[in-house]
């Protein structure tokens, strides 16, 4: 019988998938998860599995942070496992998208930031046809949510993204 110390497993990677709706976060996300065999993290997706009623906003939003909270405390296992953890949150501003990162490299792991970026009629030509699609009506968005959020969504700049391991502004 062979005994000593296991050899550490090196942390993982932390991807972070920024941007408004409509702009492909989602799109992104499932392909590097498809392409770097990684573990995709979606509240969205969540959130629709366990709400009551899918037409209850007060309740979607509430369920928000808590559900988030979860999903990043399991990234930070699967990250010090060793794993490619994505993170599709929207991650609106650099502060939210630094803390994300600080937890990660706490750990040693790797962080990556994946910004998708479309111009404002873009998005809403995008949400409009996903609110007629969509089978589940939990995440149907109005013109004038999009307008609210259009002012708040803080677009990494060069200097964030040189922070990073990797990154890429997708623009569509």
């Amino acid at each position: 019988m062979r005994t000593g110390k296991m050899a550490p497993v090196a942390a993982g990677t932390l991807i972070l998938v920024c941007g408004l709706p409509g702009a492909g976060k989602t799109t992104l996300a499932r392909r590097l998860e498809a392409e770097r065999g990684a573990i995709r993290l979606s509240p969205d997706e969540w959130i629709e599995q366990i709400i009551a009623d899918p037409h209850d906003t007060v309740e979607r939003d509430r369920l928000r942070d808590p559900v988030e909270d979860l999903q990043y405390e399991l990234a930070l296992t699967w990250l010090a496992k060793g794993f490619t953890v994505i993170l599709g949150y929207g991650f609106w501003s650099e502060e939210e998208r630094s803390l994300y990162a600080m937890g990660a490299l706490a750990l040693g792991a790797g962080i990556e930031l994946h910004s998708c970026e479309a111009p404002l009629e873009e998005l809403w030509r995008r949400i409009s046809r996903r609110n007629e699609e969509l089978t589940n009506k939990t995440f149907v968005m109005t013109r004038q949510e999009l307008d609210d959020a259009w002012p708040r969504y803080e677009p990494p700049q060069q200097e964030e993204l040189q922070f990073y391991d990797d990154w890429s502004v997708v623009q569509v």
